[in-house]
């Protein structure tokens, strides 16, 4: 989820082409647009798709020496274009040492419902399976990268927390570590407050009680039924909540994914529900420990607020007992008093110097460590 907006995104991971030529980003000398047609997504819509990303490479760098690789993905209602966003500001940064230097790519997760979340799913189709096998190998081609686990690493916000924890289970050989920050719900037993197995509303807790959603300064001020049906007042298909529907459920008759709860009375459809578990994070972990428990091994990290503006600390508590009774030694870090958005400030004690530079530097150290 996003802070600033929940509105339903219409510029697409997988535009079509006639469209997306309006939209492309300019080159500049160390800020580069990666664009290639997608054979895996174009055959599951029967059009030409794409996939983006947005590339911000080192200045003064020798052509021939390779580089570690930090893959960034955006939360919801944003792209790839944060690398035109934020990347001048990396720049700057690199060249004073206060980040690292490496190459910093800026993947695009949006799609005409909200965010793909690089999941490969009925609705979105392969978009996981495209990254891994199309768009990364151009990449790392492209600007001579590591190209090997121990120089690929992943980030993310919210949403693109999720992402970014996902791809680090899904593919646990492929990447080097991920820092998700402040992640959508990786445990369904804790979905924004909803216990989607349990429950039978996603309105009401079983005490019969309104399952609040979202707080400011530690107040609850919003509602998951004021929050949904405001969704779908704004947009016919919703925002937040359809894009978890194209990302998670599976596609009904009609060709559109089949929602977990019913928008006007908030009833949980627990066959969706079931079918959900496919990507319950937390449900993955526990049931297949024994076989990637040791690929994952020092490369799970979180970092969420313990007043998280949609409340995501939730699952991540839950994720962080199971991992530890599984003998797990991932790092899930709740931040006291922190929200959504004020997370990454400055931490007296745990990135002195802002969340970003801790991350990116402990990036820097595990490729050193692994050459």
């Amino acid at each position: 989820m996003r802070a600033c907006t929940f509105a339903l995104l219409v510029l697409a991971v997988a535009a079509p082409a006639q469209r997306h030529r309006r939209l492309v980003p300019k080159d500049s000398e160390h800020i580069k647009l990666v664009r290639i047609q997608s054979p895996r997504l174009t055959k599951h819509w029967g059009r030409p798709m794409f996939l983006e990303a947005g590339v911000v490479v080192p200045t003064n760098r020798k052509a021939s020496k390779k580089l570690p690789v930090c893959y960034n993905i955006h939360g919801f209602g944003g792209s790839h274009r944060a690398a035109w966003g934020r990347g001048k500001r990396v720049l700057q940064k690199m060249s004073l040492d206060d980040y690292p230097r490496m190459i910093y790519v800026y993947l695009n997760a949006a799609c005409p419902r909200g965010h793909h979340e690089f999941a490969d799913s009925a609705n979105n189709g392969p978009v996981g399976t495209a990254l891994i096998h199309e768009l990364i190998p151009a990449i790392e081609k492209r600007f001579n990268a590591d190209g090997t686990a121990n120089g690929r690493f992943l980030t993310g916000h919210s949403s693109g927390g999720w992402s970014s924890f996902w791809l680090q289970v899904t593919y646990p050989d492929f990447f080097g570590g991920t820092w998700s920050t402040a992640p959508d719900s990786t445990d369904f037993r804790d979905f924004t407050g909803i216990n989607i197995y349990a429950f039978k509303n996603a309105y009401v807790d079983p005490k019969g009680e309104p399952i609040q959603l979202m707080r400011r300064n530690g107040k609850w001020v919003r509602t998951i039924k004021q929050f949904a049906q405001g969704e779908v007042a704004r947009q016919p298909f919703g925002g937040q909540f359809s894009s978890f529907d194209y990302v998670f459920s599976p596609r009904g008759a009609d060709g559109l994914p089949l929602p977990l709860f019913d928008r006007d009375t908030g009833k949980i459809d627990h066959a969706v529900a079931r079918a959900w578990q496919k990507y319950d994070i937390g449900l993955i972990l526990k049931r297949n420990w024994h076989t990637i428990g040791s690929k994952l091994w020092g490369k799970l990290c979180i970092y969420v607020g313990t007043l998280d503006t949609f409340r995501l600390e939730g699952p991540s508590k839950l994720l962080k007992k199971d991992l530890a009774d599984l003998g797990s030694n991932a790092e899930i870090i709740l931040v006291e008093g922190r929200d959504h958005g004020s997370l990454m400030r400055p931490h007296k004690r745990l990135w002195p110097d802002g969340m970003m530079h801790r991350i990116h530097h402990e990036m820097r150290a595990r490729w050193e460590r692994g050459r």
